[in-house]
């Protein structure tokens, strides 16, 4: 049977547009699915970066300007990979062209702005989704599997981390193509949105919603050089964050994020304890997923080591042989893949932009939190 185009108009052109391509490119390789991505247009404003961006994934043409994008009716989806200050504007405008939405997280750069997506996505009544991609690490989508079985019971601790050290110099500038995610105009904030955006999308998938948030943050360099001005500008964004929190299933919460830990590239870890079990997590060993059953005998009793590749198990079933491991790219494909399978069921997998929107209510807390020294209520 034929299957039905999915022809795609991609904005933007660097790390998360490669990720994006990427799984649009393979998915239809390992996934039986009714639609089949085509790349159809790739969108930037420098035109020779989206010419060589276009040619090297095999997009059919290239845009300069993506309002033009959103007037072709050769394109059913965008996908929007471009610092959050523009998620909005291109988010709105394309639900207005009737276009489905996939748009890089967080939602937005703040919760009034998250909410004014919503409100257009849910007037258009186009699909839409936003790349939490963590969601789907087989062994996270594992955890995510045995915690709704029951297999934990009651949970009472869920902690979890999002360490790098890769802006610990004070000569690095803020701003600018590479670097936007240190100018506070176009990230918003700096780790809480980044980093503990991810930990906190997860958290709530994994463990319900958060109902409540104290907090600290820090900005350890407090001027850098602005790379589009070459003036030295102060720093707004925040460089690391603490948090407690409580969860509506009465579980508590401990989260942090940092871009100072030396010697930590992309450490996110997670760990959930409950009554009858308990599981942990580490993105730097992410096929393997370690449990701890209360159960077990007690002469053997002990953290277990699964090793996630069987076929059994999360999404392994489309890979390997069983003992053969993937990685963090395929967690793109894996959304891609649920993405398209519930287009065709007409309930499109989430995280949607109203469930996004919950992630970015506790990111406004955290950080109203930090700045006013006292506990927040979230939403």
């Amino acid at each position: 049977m034929a299957k039905k185009p999915f022809r795609i108009g991609m904005i933007g052109c660097g790390f998360m547009g490669r990720a994006h391509s990427n799984a649009y490119c393979k998915v239809a390789n390992f996934f039986d699915l009714e639609y089949e991505p085509i790349l159809q247009a790739a969108c930037a404003r420098n035109e020779a970066s989206v010419k060589a961006f276009a040619e090297n994934w095999g997009y059919a043409s290239i845009e300069t300007d993506w309002r033009k994008l959103l007037e072709r009716d050769d394109i059913d989806a965008v996908d929007i990979c471009v610092p959050n200050n523009l998620h909005k504007e291109m988010a709105i405008a394309a639900a207005e062209a009737g276009k489905i939405i996939l748009c890089e997280k967080p939602l937005a750069m703040n919760t009034a702005e998250g909410e004014e997506m919503c409100a257009a996505v849910d007037k258009a009544g186009v699909a839409n989704m936003v790349w939490y991609n963590y969601r789907r690490v087989p062994a996270v989508t594992l955890a995510k599997q045995l915690i709704d079985e029951g297999r934990l019971g009651r949970v009472f601790h869920y902690r979890a981390n999002f360490l790098q050290d890769w802006t610990i110099s004070a000569d690095l500038p803020q701003g600018g193509a590479a670097l936007w995610r240190l100018d506070v105009a176009a990230a918003g904030s700096g780790v809480t949105g980044d980093l503990l955006a991810h930990c906190i999308d997860t958290a709530i998938w994994l463990n319900g919603p958060i109902t409540s948030v104290t907090a600290m943050t820090e900005t350890f360099i407090k001027e850098r050089k602005h790379q589009l001005t070459g003036e030295v500008q102060a720093v707004g964004i925040d460089d690391a964050a603490a948090l407690l929190c409580r969860f509506a299933n009465g579980s508590l919460g401990l989260f942090e994020s940092t871009r100072y830990a030396r010697g930590h590239k992309a450490l996110y870890t997670l760990e959930i304890n409950g009554e009858n079990a308990s599981m942990q997590w580490d993105l730097e060993d992410l096929h393997r997923l370690q449990y701890f059953d209360h159960a077990d005998d007690s002469i053997i009793r002990g953290w277990r080591n699964v090793h996630v590749s069987d076929g059994d198990q999360p999404y392994m079933g489309n890979w390997w042989v069983p003992g053969l491991q993937i990685g963090y790219e395929h967690s793109f494909v894996h959304a891609v893949a649920d993405f398209l399978k519930g287009l065709a069921a007409g309930v499109p997998a989430g995280p949607t932009f109203r469930d996004s929107l919950e992630t970015q209510k506790v990111c406004d807390a955290i950080l109203k939190s930090a700045q006013e020294g006292v506990w927040v209520d979230v939403g």
